[in-house]
């Protein structure tokens, strides 16, 4: 393997968005699992659990179905266009110039920054929630400089390890797995002893609750897989390589998010507070508050990680001509930035946060919607192409897009949004047209986005077609 541009353990990956050659492909679907495992093992899953039960009315059965339903069945969106890494050996949105051409794909390039930045934000600023709460332990008096240096510290950390690059990334969501998997475990063992059973229960909501946690889960992620499968062989199974990334993430999605709905019924307020770490840390039983906040704190930051190098590699890809390691460390001041809002200015932490996943979920699934359906067709990839992006290239179709795939993604956000409201608490920040109908009422427009950029794709590429590709790597 070429250590300088890949990178080892310990060492900055110099390569960018180019693709990643056979010789320096290396593992198997294994990897995959610890990163997802490693990355969704915050602490916002029981938060997430806590809403099915408080803020949609399911009992503990619906509300276990529907965890697994929406986390398990995203991810597996997830595990099927990550394969595009392992085919194309591109990230996912550099591969997907493929299918948009390369100024079409600057729509959903812009869209899927803007998630990864969102989330690192929100992963950042809760690890930050969590040594706050260590240090009021020890008596450190919690001022406006003590925030700062939280949030700085955990920004700094998140952005380190994403600048290091996938090697590292790799290493340490596997050790992370193992260490604060396991004292997860334990903190999940004790929260449960605490749960109120009889309190639990009432009528459902399933479908918008269904929503709810497959945009919370997966959907938030479609944008991001292939950027680390692209280091697989190509001789790795698709199947193989789906059920990893299922398995990696639905395992503590499933006992993180069951646990909130288990919790929501003695600590109602639990899905509403703003400051979700120290609103779980209140129900545990002292001498455990400092491990947990540590495993917390731990957690957040693996997938702030993931999300810091992902969103780098999507600057690349909208054609900000910058080194990787420098698109990294714009969006680590951008999240520190968001950061500090947050814990500083702002006043409500969890009413902020499901708007941003309702809108930003119509134009993930869209995107995943079109690119889903190209991906069940495709024979080959233009490696070469995907970086070239002079006029006349392979993927530069009519002036750079595929209106074939850019038309059904703008056409398929627009009947998605129609179906959305966004709001927070009783300030309705957007309400398209149709959601007072049955599909909007259950929060299904992100799965009316997805379904009509993959009805339209279909038909839209046959009148169409596809440029003439040939396998140049």
């Amino acid at each position: 393997m070429n250590d300088q541009t890949s990178g080892g353990v310990g060492r900055i990956e110099t390569r960018g968005i180019e693709p990643v050659p056979d010789s320096e492909r290396r593992g198997g679907p294994g990897s995959l699992f610890w990163m997802w495992f490693g990355a969704n093992m915050g602490v916002l899953g029981i938060t997430m659990g806590a809403a099915l039960v408080t803020l949609y009315g399911l009992d503990l059965a619906q509300a276990l179905l529907v965890t697994i339903a929406g986390s398990c069945g995203s991810f597996a969106l997830v595990g099927w266009l990550s394969t595009t890494g392992r085919r194309s050996g591109a990230p996912g949105l550099t591969a997907s110039r493929a299918v948009f051409g390369v100024r079409g794909n600057w729509g959903p390039t812009i869209v899927s920054w803007i998630s990864f930045v969102g989330w690192e934000t929100t992963m950042c600023t809760t690890a930050g929630f969590a040594l706050l709460a260590v240090l009021g332990i020890l008596g450190v008096p919690v001022t406006t400089p003590v925030i700062v240096g939280c949030i700085l510290l955990v920004v700094t950390i998140a952005a380190v390890i994403g600048l290091l690059g996938h090697a590292t990334i790799m290493w340490i969501q596997k050790w992370l797995t193992w260490i604060f998997g396991a004292l997860t475990l334990a903190v999940v063992v004790l929260l449960a002893v605490t749960v109120d059973w009889p309190a639990v229960g009432g009528p459902s909501s399933v479908l918008g609750a269904l929503g709810y946690i497959a945009a919370g889960t997966g959907l938030s992620w479609v944008a991001a897989g292939a950027d680390y499968a692209r280091y697989l062989p190509r001789t790795v199974s698709s199947a193989g390589l789906i059920a990893a990334v299922v398995g990696g993430a639905g395992i503590p999605l499933v006992v993180l998010i069951t646990t909130g709905s288990l919790m929501a019924g003695s600590d109602p307020g639990l899905a509403s507070a703003s400051d979700p770490v120290a609103a779980i840390g209140a129900s545990l039983p002292a001498w455990m508050l400092v491990p947990y906040l540590l495993a917390a704190a731990a957690g957040l930051i693996a997938a702030a990680d993931l999300s810091l190098y992902s969103s780098g590699l999507n600057l690349l890809t909208g054609g900000i001509r910058i080194t990787r390691m420098a698109a990294v460390c714009i969006d680590g001041v951008l999240v520190l930035a968001g950061g500090l809002y947050i814990t500083v200015v702002a006043e409500d932490f969890y009413g902020p946060f499901t708007t941003f996943l309702t809108l930003l979920a119509v134009g993930l699934t869209a995107w995943a919607g079109v690119c889903a359906v190209d991906l069940a067709t495709r024979r080959v990839y233009d490696t070469a192409g995907l970086t070239d992006t002079a006029r006349g290239s392979t993927y530069w179709y009519t002036g750079g897009v595929n209106w074939a795939a850019l038309g059904p993604w703008l056409i398929a956000i627009a009947a998605g949004l129609c179906f959305t409201t966004a709001a927070v608490g009783d300030d309705v920040w957007f309400a398209g047209p149709l959601a007072g109908t049955w599909l909007g009422e259950n929060s299904m427009g992100w799965l009316v986005a997805g379904l009509t950029g993959a009805a339209l794709h279909a038909v839209g590429r046959r009148l169409v077609g596809r440029p003439v590709e040939t396998e140049r790597l």
